[in-house]
């Protein structure tokens, strides 16, 4: 296809030539001269490349843009269970934990009113939860992703022990959709100020 359009290029351009040459001779045409038909074949054949490198550079702008994309999707949450100067539990069931003071929600992920991590993108994420709680009561704290349980925090009751702290952190691989939570084990408590109880979680690496 190249050859054939540099050839009648070619024709066209030296018919020309000819007919505006000899005026007797009008209705033939000369061959063109085989270097400059050389050239025209070479020049269709450069134009075709030039054709296919624009194309390449029109993908690997689409894939740049898509990468950028993927980079700017930000998820980092960070919350404080929230309810006041008082306890939370014992119960006789494993309530989710439901931190209610949103002190960070970057790209809306966590739910302040289920308690619940929704991850937006498949990715590795980083969480993290730590507790303040008195020494009359145990304390279990258990961190899921879907329904199965990945790390636990827990202090055993004590009547010497006036307060406790603790805390455990993870990171996890997700997919799209996956939900991270805690839950507080039965016959537990912990304390339920704006500060000291909290639940983190952020985005690591997109996949």
């Amino acid at each position: 296809m190249k050859m054939n359009f540099a050839i009648t290029l070619c024709l066209i351009v030296f018919c020309g030539l000819s007919l505006a040459q000899d005026e007797d001779d009008a209705t033939e045409c000369s061959p063109c001269e085989p270097g400059l038909c050389d050239f025209l074949i070479g020049f269709g054949a450069m134009t075709e490349k030039l054709a296919d490198s624009e194309t390449r550079l029109k993908d690997t702008e689409k894939q740049i843009v898509e990468l950028q994309n993927k980079e700017r999707i930000k998820v980092i949450f960070s919350a404080a269970v929230g309810v006041g100067h008082k306890n939370i539990g014992p119960f006789n069931t494993d309530p989710t934990l439901i931190y209610r003071r949103v002190i960070t929600n970057i790209g809306g992920a966590y739910s302040q009113s289920t308690g619940v991590f929704t991850a937006p993108v498949a990715g590795v994420y980083y969480f993290s939860f730590f507790y303040h709680a008195g020494g009359e009561h145990p304390v279990n704290l258990r961190l899921y992703k879907n329904n199965e349980l990945i790390v636990d925090t827990s202090d055993h009751q004590s009547k010497e022990d006036g307060a406790d702290n603790g805390g455990n952190a993870v990171s996890l691989q997700l997919t799209q959709g996956d939900r991270v939570y805690i839950r507080m084990a039965a016959n537990t408590h912990v304390w339920g100020g704006d500060l000291p109880t909290t639940f983190t979680g952020y985005l690591v690496a997109q996949m």
